[in-house]
């Protein structure tokens, strides 16, 4: 087949994928997990059923790919948020304050029941790791310059920024979050 022609699909195939998750997540959360069918899902997009389940075979899978996708989108913004500037200290803020600001704004979209299911995925945890990964690596380039305590295993602050920072889901306002990021880049500031 030609280039064109490949292309042409593929991209055909992109949208009809991203319309799919699109439409799911703005369904389950209006309606709930339990009260959204394949049937829905094709209808609200425009597609056939038949067509639908050449891509996906249940609600859960589309949501899957649909959180899948969220994450990956997270961590390379962190990603490009790290990379913007050089100080370690700055860079190690500015991530954190992401995080908080992500955590919080995504916190409030999920009932028990989409979490339970979305958060066992291995790539949630590998995802975690990635993210742990990066924390400990500006936190080690942190302590070199002496912004961060050194009296502390860079595992141990890399899950107390990680698990303080969880807290910004149950906040109400983006106030609360920034100081909760204030109290935690405190806590890693050198003893005196």
């Amino acid at each position: 087949m030609p280039k064109l022609w490949n292309d042409t699909i593929g991209a055909h195939r992109q949208a009809v994928r991203d319309a799919t998750l699109e439409t799911t997540a703005a369904l389950v959360a209006e309606h709930g997990l339990r009260a959204v069918t394949m049937s829905q899902i094709a209808e609200d997009t425009g597609i056939g059923r038949a067509t639908l389940y050449k891509y996906f075979p249940d609600v859960e899978a589309i949501l899957a790919a649909w959180h899948e996708r969220e994450i990956a989108s997270h961590l390379a913004s962190l990603e490009q948020i790290r990379d913007r500037t050089r100080r370690p200290a700055r860079r190690l803020k500015a991530v954190l304050k992401a995080y908080a600001l992500i955590v919080h704004a995504s916190h409030g979209h999920h009932d028990a029941e989409l979490a339970s299911l979305l958060h066992r995925d291995e790539r949630v945890v590998r995802a975690e790791h990635q993210l742990r990964r990066m924390v400990r690596d500006l936190l080690a380039d942190s302590v070199q310059t002496g912004d961060v305590r050194g009296d502390v295993p860079l595992d141990e602050l890399a899950t107390y920024c990680l698990h303080a920072l969880a807290a910004a889901g149950t906040l109400p306002s983006k106030t609360g979050v920034r100081r909760l990021i204030t109290i935690t880049l405190a806590g890693l500031r050198p003893p005196h």
